[in-house]
């Protein structure tokens, strides 16, 4: 495992990607945006989202998008990673994660959840140019 992420990594990810700004969603809520379209939520504590240890609402859930169904599946169902849903989010391609567990990835592996994010909310073209870029290569 390389260096445990940290809440700094998320802000730091979530800009390194192209066209990415910080806005609101939610009514209020802290939200990375790409072309408008949200992809990662610092979502508000309320009674939907419980910690089973306390009983209390979690203070610091991360809400992220996944890019189907079957990634938000394959990432709450490996135990050895920290999302998780709850029944709220039953219907939504998206998992939650408590940004007290993040350390629990390294910087790598948040980087990858959170570009697939980005990707599954940007533009077609704009990933296919992002990803060319990190090849090296050109899109043309």
């Amino acid at each position: 495992m390389g260096r445990p992420a940290t809440p700094e990594d998320v802000d730091a990810i979530c800009r390194s990607l192209p066209e990415v700004e910080l806005g609101t969603s939610w009514g209020d809520r802290p939200t990375y945006l790409v072309r408008g379209r949200g992809f990662l939520l610092f979502r508000a504590p309320d009674r939907h989202a419980l910690d089973p240890v306390t009983g209390q609402p979690y203070e610091d859930l991360l809400v992220i998008t996944t890019p189907d169904m079957d990634a938000k599946e394959a990432l709450v169902a490996d135990p050895s990673l920290p999302f998780f849903t709850i029944d709220h989010f039953r219907r939504t391609s998206a998992v939650l994660l408590s940004q007290s567990r993040l350390g629990e990835l390294d910087v790598e592996e948040l980087r990858a959840v959170v570009t697939d994010a980005w990707a599954a909310r940007a533009p077609k073209r704009l990933v296919r140019e992002h990803l060319a870029d990190l090849e090296g290569g050109t899109d043309g």
